[in-house]
């Protein structure tokens, strides 16, 4: 099951590490300000080739350089991990090769892709106030 969702505001990856429980594993150069505009999760990454648009953050459980390669190719930002999985140094070392920055978190697939969507809801309330 793959899951695509756009987000509307601006939200950078910082926000989301500041406010889901996600830690950077790799950060890349000035990860902390790129925007996200897409969320694309999968495991199977044939799937995730067809998503076109740059500025993603692609979610999986797939901790392989594979899934690094696949962010690399669709220009996604970033890789996060979910269900406690860690990157392998191998996957750092071509995260960092290829600029991408890589997060992981304990949640499941669907919670992190919620959490994310929730973030971005929380945070147009705030800014039409």
């Amino acid at each position: 099951m793959n899951f695509y969702y756009n987000i509307n505001i601006m939200l950078t990856l910082q926000d989301i590490v500041d406010n889901i429980p996600i830690n950077v594993c790799y950060g890349s150069d000035g990860w902390k300000n790129i925007e996200i505009k897409k969320i694309v999760a999968g495991d199977l990454m044939s799937d995730i080739l067809v998503s076109t648009d740059a500025d993603n953050i692609l979610i999986t459980s797939l901790a392989t350089e594979q899934a690094v390669r696949t962010a690399d190719i669709v220009c996604a930002a970033a890789v996060l991990l979910v269900n406690d999985k860690l990157p392998t140094q191998a996957m750092k070392e071509l995260a960092q090769d290829s600029n991408i920055t890589l997060l992981c978190t304990p949640f499941p697939m669907y919670e992190a892709c919620a959490e994310i969507a929730n973030l971005e809801f929380r945070m147009n309330l705030y800014q039409k106030k």
